[in-house]
């Protein structure tokens, strides 16, 4: 399985996911301690329950890394060359555990690179959703895809 080349993207293509994932405690617990994060909202039952979400909210920067990987099968496995960055990243609504992901992404935009001639740059919009449809997490990300290898390109 191989991801898309940057001749293969076209601008408002939509692509609802297949995976879809299940937030544990542990998830939450694990990547909160690996990255240092201590903030109690994390980690804090008791004191999570005083907050406005009455409970423990998963890390958002998890739920960046685990939306952001569910386009990878089908649009980037093996022909990105890297992140050139995040334009934008909201959270319009919190994750618990518990809750079961799912992501869809938009391919917003493309173009030749300027500087390289083997690849070209394309804007994705990804979005997060939790098991009751309710967006989770939205964010602009730009990326450096491989062109078609040999001359292949009909553009």
């Amino acid at each position: 399985m191989r991801g898309l080349y940057f001749e293969e993207f076209e601008v408002g293509a939509e692509y609802r996911h297949a995976f879809r994932r299940t937030i544990t405690e542990m998830d939450n617990v694990m990547f909160t301690s690996l990255t240092m994060n201590l903030a109690p909202l994390h980690l804090d039952e008791e004191y999570a329950k005083t907050t406005i979400h009455g409970g423990r909210v998963l890390n958002s920067l998890f739920t960046v890394a685990l939306i952001g990987a569910f386009h990878v099968p089908e649009l980037t496995m093996g022909t990105t060359l890297g992140n050139l960055g995040y334009e934008k990243i909201e959270f319009p609504h919190p994750v618990f555990h518990g809750d079961t992901l799912r992501g869809e992404t938009t391919i917003l935009d493309k173009r030749a690179s300027k500087s390289r001639t083997d690849s070209g740059i394309v804007w994705f919009e990804h979005r997060g959703y939790n098991q009751d449809d309710v967006l989770v997490m939205r964010c602009t990300r730009v990326g450096l895809m491989s062109t078609m290898p040999g001359g292949e390109s009909d553009s």
